[in-house]
């Protein structure tokens, strides 16, 4: 069930962070504290469930998490109307003192100071009656929380390098850690997650699991250039998931959680909740990509020429991604007026992935379709560049699983190229692949393209490949000075 893991954050916020000094020292039976939570299956539960929220925050998928990526990867071009924080990742003209940036550093260490309230009572946890709570149930719900740390880790270490280190309560007084102690975190977290989290094949939907794990492994050891390791995580995997028929169906509310996917940032609008996002409200079921990215709606960004460009005559994930004058929604037909932004400019396309407008004539700030974090087809092409060099034949295989899905429409590609033809195939393929999912900033900054990619932006390499350190993180931070900002800043 998609709503299977609601969370009451705020209560667990202030159960992990309440401290008034006379408190301290004063509990009352009746009450819940973080020295007596752990009692009970239904609290173990609750507490792994909030290891999740922080994914909803508004500084991450709820709104500015694809503002960030989709914009500084310049596959969004600016309408008239788009707020200044949002038009600085275009423009590569962010600050220590940006609005935005806080937010999203901010909702990481939020989720892992969850992740660790869990991890770090895992002692408490284990003395459960086994007749209450089996051995392997507390293990995967620690499991999640490590699956979970993991990724608000690798959010702040790909954005900003080495961050300082919360194993307890809080960062402050923290140092910034290496980008390789980071990345050991991430790494043994996920190890232990691939022992402990279910099957998919029994685990509850939205929850993590043993393949979303071994998957995101691979990934992590792909970006640390571990190719080998890499590629025996996917292939633990291979084959265990299917790609959809219809690549539109890995976008819609209707077809959440089918073969193609592996791990998904979870929404439904029928429970709602301010997509303005936790902590204002404690409840952000509901996200804002569909107003706000919605071509008959506010219409803040449109599709660059330079991502529409890429795609070749005849693929069909042109119609699939993107909504052009003449293409069919539910309600009419895209007329070129309605790509009209605020100062009257026509755009080529808006965004129809991740869009309702197949099934509603209008979007809102509700929007129930969940993320896709991970999927099949990323597993593929990652595949891919694992082999690439020495085997480009086999990377032409797991590429051309993916360009001939059937409503994709595509040829497939000659298994004799070279393998830097076939290097070339894969940075098409994930551009057109996983275009607006946010992942094309990291691939161009990891294959180290992204002085050429991005040429015609304001980019500039050996600074915008990490994000400032929020000032005010620097400020608050005893063991941190204006030294410790990343360079260029």
């Amino acid at each position: 069930m998609k709503n299977k893991i609601l969370i009451s954050l705020v209560f667990i916020i202030a159960l992990v962070v309440s401290c008034d000094e006379d408190a301290l020292f004063k509990n009352n039976p009746n009450e819940l504290s973080p020295e007596t939570f752990f009692a009970t299956a239904a609290q173990v539960e609750s507490a792994a469930n909030s290891t999740y929220a922080s994914l909803q925050e508004r500084g991450l998928y709820s709104r500015h998490m694809f503002f960030m990526m989709d914009n500084m990867s310049q596959e969004n071009g600016r309408n008239q109307q788009l707020e200044a924080d949002k038009v600085e990742y275009i423009q590569f003209s962010f600050n220590p003192n940006h609005v935005s940036i806080p937010l999203y550093w901010d909702a990481c260490y939020r989720g892992i100071t969850n992740c660790n309230f869990l991890i770090n009572n895992e002692e408490k946890i284990n003395e459960i009656a086994d007749s209450e709570l089996s051995g392997a149930m507390k293990a995967k719900f620690i499991g999640e929380a490590k699956f979970m740390r993991a990724m608000y880790y690798f959010f702040l270490v790909t954005r900003f390098g080495g961050v300082p280190i919360n194993d307890s309560g809080s960062a402050e007084g923290q140092p910034r850690a290496s980008v390789d102690d980071i990345y050991n975190i991430i790494i043994q977290d996920l190890t232990d997650a691939t022992t402990s989290l279910r099957s998919r094949d029994v685990e509850d939907t939205g929850r993590a699991t043993r393949e979303a794990a071994i998957a995101f492994l691979g990934k992590v050891y792909l970006f640390r250039n571990n190719k080998a390791a890499a590629l025996a995580e996917f292939e633990k995997i291979y084959g265990v998931f299917e790609l959809e028929e219809n690549y539109f169906d890995n976008f819609t509310e209707e077809n959440e959680f089918g073969k193609e996917s592996i791990f998904e940032v979870v929404y439904d609008d029928e429970i709602g909740g301010q997509p303005w996002g936790i902590p204002s409200t404690g409840v952000a079921e509901a996200g804002f990509r569909g107003q706000e990215y919605g071509v008959l709606n506010w219409f803040n960004v449109h599709i660059s020429d330079d991502l529409l460009d890429e795609y070749e005559v005849g693929d069909g994930r042109i119609q699939d991604n993107f909504y052009q004058a003449g293409d069919d929604y539910c309600c009419g037909t895209i007329q070129e007026s309605d790509l009209a932004d605020a100062s009257g400019a026509i755009r080529r396309a808006g965004w129809k992935k991740y869009q309702n407008y197949h099934a509603e004539a209008s979007e809102d700030q509700q929007s129930g379709i969940n993320f896709k974090y991970l999927r099949y087809a990323d597993v593929l092409l990652m595949m891919a560049e694992c082999v690439y060099e020495n085997d480009p034949a086999r990377a032409v295989g797991y590429i051309n699983e993916v360009r001939t899905r059937p409503s994709t429409g595509l040829p497939p590609l000659a298994t004799t190229l070279s393998s830097s033809e076939v290097f070339d195939a894969i940075v098409h393929e994930r551009k057109c692949e996983l275009a607006g999912e946010q992942v094309r900033f990291n691939d161009i900054l990891r294959w180290g393209i992204a002085d050429t990619e991005l040429a015609g932006s304001n980019f500039q390499a050996g600074k915008h490949e990490l994000l400032p350190i929020p000032q005010a993180e620097i400020n608050n931070n005893s063991a941190l000075t204006d030294a410790d900002q990343n360079p260029g800043y």
